[in-house]
This record gives structure tokens, C-alpha cells and sequence, in this order.
């Protein structure tokens, strides 16, 4: 008998977020906190919901995708934005300078960023947040 129910969580967390937002920044200590007390229980869930204020967070919220896609959701989502200060004044070669201090394929991500193949999810989280009335992060 195959139980895989263990390897589930009990619960998932869908953290609506985006990569440039300084105040998601700050709830980086909350998310790690929780991860702590609930290690594999919980699962914690990006939700993109950039904002048109941020210019560099539709490319951010692509790049983590990439990021996923490699393994590194949430280290890589973590390093962006314990540097938000750098995504504001670099952009897009900011996010690919991430991916290679984390050891990712970052000629990956840039091609990710040119061909936009993570567009579609990005769309869909953004789409999902506005109809069940998200309004900020």
C-alpha cells in the first residue's frame, strides 16, 4: 500500500507577493517563522501579484518562476528581496545577477525574461488575486 499522505502538508499557505514590495520584504521573518514551527506541515505558496507602481516586479515574479523551475523558489525569492534596493535601481540584470550568485543557470533566466514563458502563470496568479479581491501585497 502506497500511503503518499505523509508527504503532503497538512495546510497551504498561498502568500501573495511580489519581488520589489519592501513591506513583503518585512514579512520575510513571519513566512520563516512559520516554516519553523510547521517545518513540512506547511506549505508555503507564492502568489505573484505585482503592481503596476513597481516597475521591475512583473520581470521579478517571472524570474522566480524560473527559479522554481530550478529548484530554488524560495531561496531565490528571498535573496530578491532581502536586496529590493538593487531590483529598483538594476532591473532585470539585478535578477539574473541573483541567479548566478545561487549557482542557477543564469543564461536560463535570461532567456526566460526575452521569451516570457512564465507570462502565462504570472497572468493567471494576477487575474486569480483581482477576482477574489486582492488589492496590495
Amino acid at each position: 500500500m502506497n500511503d503518499s499522505s505523509s508527504a503532503r502538508p497538512a495546510a497551504v499557505l498561498d502568500v501573495w507577493c511580489e519581488l520589489q514590495c519592501p513591506d513583503c520584504r518585512s514579512a520575510l521573518d513571519d513566512l520563516r517563522a512559520l516554516r519553523a514551527r510547521y517545518g513540512d506541515r506547511l506549505e508555503l505558496r507564492l502568489r505573484h501579484f505585482p503592481l503596476e507602481k513597481h516597475k521591475h516586479a512583473f520581470a521579478a515574479a517571472q524570474a522566480a518562476e524560473e527559479a522554481t523551475e530550478q529548484g530554488q523558489a524560495w531561496p531565490y525569492i528571498e535573496a530578491v528581496l532581502g536586496r529590493v534596493e538593487e531590483l529598483n535601481r538594476q532591473g532585470e540584470p539585478f535578477l539574473i545577477e541573483v541567479a548566478r550568485e545561487l549557482g542557477l543557470d543564469a543564461e536560463e533566466f535570461d532567456t526566460a525574461l526575452i521569451d516570457g514563458r512564465h507570462i502565462l502563470i504570472v497572468d493567471a496568479d494576477q487575474a486569480e488575486g483581482k477576482a477574489i479581491g486582492v488589492t496590495g501585497t
